[in-house]
């Protein structure tokens, strides 16, 4: 900021005076580039080329599926001298706004009604991929869960067209079944966190179909994991990442129709088998990981009993191929 003196000098010597950018004021935003989370158009805008390298990295792959209002978010990248990881985030909803919050460099604030969403990320943070990429880059796939689709903690794999959403808490098996599912032939769309499409009646979902993440235990059961690098999530469980796109032995895809829940639970020391389940314990499951605005909330609430028009399952497992081949029969015979 100039001082009153300097002001003055200039004044006196007929100079030209150019106003300083307010401390408040956001850098110039220059670099652009749309990109399609789980299918839906988003629009980044920011101030470093790095960036949107980072975008390509977690959503490059998606291809466009949805000719939907572009999700906007704006990238700010700052300085400081800091050279750690940031600490993890608290949230904060105050209706519309989801606020994410590391430390002053590192925030993002998401505007639910408008589909639009501010980042801002310390240059020390993009240094930390999965942090960045995890906590703060992907915020505005906030607008994907909540105005266009209904997410649900589940994987998600596919068997001649017909659709298996795997259910569980963490540590439930989601991602190792679904992972030994694809081995087998099967289409792999999701890990343990699917998107169900919130228009229409066919009990759509969508996933990332372009990674699959595993806790380190999972080297036991998949020999061609064995040795690779075990990178600490982003919430603090170490896990191994397997890009789809370097396994030819995989089919995947982006999205897929569900013909059939089922609910993990290898705690039950009795027979293996597949028993039908409760559609009310269901509903709670899914519902519980919800929130926005009363009238978006009303919409995923719709979308959760039109999926619940599927047969829902219990499967009751120890042995993996057994566990497949179970599904397997299950989409077969219907039962």
């Amino acid at each position: 900021m100039l001082s009153i003196e300097d002001l003055e000098s200039a004044c006196n010597a007929s100079q030209r005076v150019d106003t300083p950018r307010h401390m408040v004021e956001p850098p110039e935003l220059p670099f652009q580039a749309t990109f399609y989370p789980f299918g839906f158009p988003a629009v980044i805008t920011t101030n470093s080329g790095g960036v949107l390298k980072q975008y390509e990295e977690l959503w490059g792959k998606f291809t466009k599926q949805h000719d939907t209002e572009p999700i906007r978010a704006e990238v700010q990248v700052v300085e400081s001298n800091a050279t750690e990881c940031p600490p993890e985030p608290v949230y904060r909803y105050m209706q519309p706004l989801l606020m994410c919050v590391a430390n002053a460099d590192n925030y993002s604030i998401v505007d639910l009604e408008c589909c639009h969403t501010k980042i801002v990320i310390s240059r020390a943070a993009l240094h930390h991929r999965v942090y960045a990429q995890y906590f703060l880059l992907g915020a505005a796939a906030c607008c994907v869960a909540t105005r266009y689709t209904t997410p649900v903690h589940a994987g998600c794999v596919a068997l001649d067209g017909r659709g298996v959403l795997l259910c569980g808490d963490s540590g439930a098996g989601k991602s190792t079944l679904a992972y030994a599912c694809a081995r087998a032939g099967w289409t792999y769309v999701s890990d343990d966190g699917s998107f169900l499409l919130n228009g229409g009646t066919r009990r759509l979902v969508a996933g990332d179909c372009y990674k699959v993440r595993f806790r380190p235990s999972a080297a036991e059961l998949f020999p061609e994991i064995a040795g690779l690098e075990i990178t600490p999530r982003a919430a603090g469980k170490p896990s191994i990442e397997l890009p789809t796109a370097n396994m030819t032995h995989v089919a995947s895809a982006q999205t897929t129709r569900v013909d059939f829940i089922v609910f993990l639970n290898r705690r039950i020391s009795s027979p293996p088998r597949l028993v039908p389940y409760r559609r009310d314990v269901a509903r709670h499951f899914m519902r519980q990981v919800l929130y926005g605005p009363a009238e978006l909330l009303a919409v995923q609430y719709r979308a959760i009993e039109r999926l619940l028009t599927a047969d829902v399952f219990e499967l009751r497992y120890t042995d993996l191929n057994w566990a497949v081949d179970r599904l397997r029969a299950l989409v077969r015979d219907g039962r």
